[in-house]
């Protein structure tokens, strides 16, 4: 079956999403658009191989987004976006995992919106599902989570500041997001709240890349093994007891479970 090619209006802002960091888990759309664009306005967070899709003269303008280093401040990124847009470009605002889940990605089309510049949102794999997955922990289970909560670990202000007492809850997975440098708060505060010191906690850093790096521990001795670890973001942590199928149902890279390397 062939598939329709995305049109790439010009004078459009298209919000896409690259998922989690293998370029293969884009969606085809996303690939199109990246291939059509005038101008690709990127993130630090899932370029790495998207780029390469882009034409030759295709513009492209890092926005820069890691922790407490900003290329461009939120604001600026959105009246660039606007400014592009109304020089007739066809804009693609590149965004890793997805980007109405904690990508800021409803900030930026509401000023689109304020000044009349057509958008489009492509969706893509988000942290939490492609590096689950790639790490071999299931987000959700018959025998261990019936809920699944997205949580950021790190507010607009700095705090981490949240529900601490429903996501202290039994029988589901809690994903921080962007937690690392909040980590023994985070787990103090889950502990605080009723887990035990022992429930199961794992944190990924560069999910579904080559560098992948996935550390299984408990909430106790988590942020230890972090600083231990020398692990640093682009990572996130995963609680709750599907933790402790990882070594069982790991399949890849350096973390495949003997099972899984005796049959490859």
């Amino acid at each position: 079956m062939k598939l329709p090619r995305p049109s790439c209006t010009p004078g459009t802002v298209y919000l896409v999403g690259s998922g989690p960091g293998d370029p293969e888990l884009m969606t085809l759309k996303a690939a199109r658009l990246v291939g059509a664009a005038d101008v690709i306005v990127y993130d630090h967070l899932g370029a790495e191989g998207v780029l390469d899709l882009a034409r030759p003269d295709a513009e492209k303008i890092y926005a820069g987004k890691e922790a407490s280093n900003h290329a461009l401040p939120q604001q600026e990124i959105n009246v660039l976006l606007v400014r592009l847009a109304k020089e007739g470009k066809r804009v693609v605002r590149l965004k890793g995992g997805d980007p109405f889940i904690f990508g800021r990605g409803g900030e930026e089309i509401e000023t689109l919106a304020e000044h009349g510049v057509p958008f489009e949102v492509v969706p893509g794999v988000t942290a939490a599902a492609g590096c689950g997955a790639y790490a071999g922990i299931p987000l959700t289970h018959r025998d261990h989570a019936q809920i699944c909560v997205f949580a950021t670990g790190h507010l607009k202000d700095g705090s981490v500041n949240l529900d601490w007492r429903a996501l202290a809850r039994p029988g589901q997975t809690v994903v921080f997001y962007m937690g690392i440098g909040g980590a023994a708060e985070i787990c103090q505060n889950l502990m605080d709240n009723g887990l035990p010191a022992d429930h199961p906690a794992a944190v990924i850093q560069y999910g579904t890349s080559r560098r992948q790096r996935v550390l299984t521990a408990d909430l106790g001795t988590l942020a230890e093994r972090i600083a231990e670890a020398g692990i640093k973001p682009p990572a996130l942590i995963i609680v709750g007891t599907v933790v402790s199928l990882q070594k069982k149902l790991a399949w890849f890279g350096e973390n495949r479970s003997e099972q899984q390397r005796e049959a490859q």
